[in-house]
């Protein structure tokens, strides 16, 4: 099972159009901007862009820009001449020469220096770099993804991000939603990363138990597909032979009243924790919609008469009911 399989899967519309602008964009030259909160799984995105694409026999270079000391980015980046600082003792390639003909991934771009954003423009726009200690030009032809968490426009109102650098690179942007706002794909994930630990662990596989579901929907995943991910390997290693994962399997911060015994009593049916989640699910849609209707049958890929059933079904009307409003 490829690292990606786990986060692409689900059946939202918003993970669909997320796969359609992969099959567009995976075979261009053009950067991609991956936006989303920390845990969405934006590094998988980049994967998946690359291995589906054209460069997918090629190398894919991933660095985190936050993770690698300020004075070793440059360096790390375009690599260096031999003596061109104390410890330079040869030539170096940097990153982006490595991916030559592939794929570099820079995560957290947000968080780079001014300089280094400047000499990052450059190399987007003329397809070039210059190895520090080196006054010679080196052609790249590396296809550049980067990836952050922060609102680069505020940045740049603070000053902290170029606005021409901006510009390049947003010229195709994935937007990852937060796991909370695909939760019909919750337990699809769930399950998919149950398949790989069970895998890994070489035991029989596991089944969530209503119970279990009933705490994953409560929960709102501040950690996104990372935490779930977590969450799903600590149930597999801690749930018995049964294979039955239920909620004193789960760490404490999805039961903070305690695991019950009586699991039908204390967290509902699984019939009853699927009602809730589309009672929410539609009027979280609905709210997006500005509770048009028509346009939220449109966007959810309903007609509008099996929309107006389902909102009947579910006691949902108007926006003046805190619920997500009764008709």
């Amino acid at each position: 099972m490829r690292e990606t399989d786990g986060l692409l899967a689900g059946r939202s519309p918003t993970f669909g159009r997320i796969l359609e602008l992969i099959e567009k964009v995976k075979d261009l030259d053009a950067p991609v901007l991956i936006v989303g909160e920390s845990g969405t799984g934006k590094e998988l995105i980049a994967r998946e862009i690359h291995d589906r694409g054209i460069r997918s026999e090629r190398p894919f270079v991933a660095v985190n820009g936050s993770a690698i000391p300020e004075h070793l980015l440059e360096s790390e980046f375009f690599g260096h001449a031999r003596g061109a600082f104390t410890g330079a003792l040869r030539d170096k390639p940097g990153l982006i020469e490595e991916a030559g003909g592939g794929t570099f991934f820079l995560d957290e771009v947000g968080d780079l220096t001014l300089p280094l954003q400047a000499k990052l423009l450059r190399v987007l726009q003329e397809r070039e770099i210059r190895r520090v200690g080196e006054t010679r030009t080196r052609r790249v032809e590396a296809r550049f993804l980067s990836a952050t968490n922060k609102d680069l426009e505020a940045e740049i109102e603070r000053g902290r991000f170029r606005d021409d650098l901006y510009y390049r690179l947003k010229i195709i942007v994935v937007e990852v939603p937060p796991l909370r706002e695909r939760r019909d794909d919750l337990l699809i994930l769930a399950r998919r990363f149950a398949e790989r630990y069970c895998a890994e662990m070489r035991r029989g596989p596991v089944e969530f138990t209503p119970a279990a579901v009933s705490l994953f929907y409560r929960y709102p995943w501040p950690g996104n597909v990372r935490e779930l991910q977590n969450e799903v390997q600590r149930a597999v290693i801690l749930c018995g032979e049964d294979g039955a994962v239920r909620p004193e399997h789960l760490s404490p911060k999805l039961t903070p009243g305690g695991a019950s015994a009586d699991e039908g009593s204390a967290y509902g049916t699984f019939a009853e924790a699927k009602s809730e989640f589309v009672r929410r699910f539609l009027a979280e849609a609905l709210k997006k919609c500005e509770f048009n209707k028509a346009r939220t049958a449109a966007e959810l890929g309903l007609s509008r008469q099996g929309l107006f059933k389902l909102l009947k079904k579910h006691r949902i009307g108007g926006p003046e009911s805190s619920a997500g409003p009764k008709a």
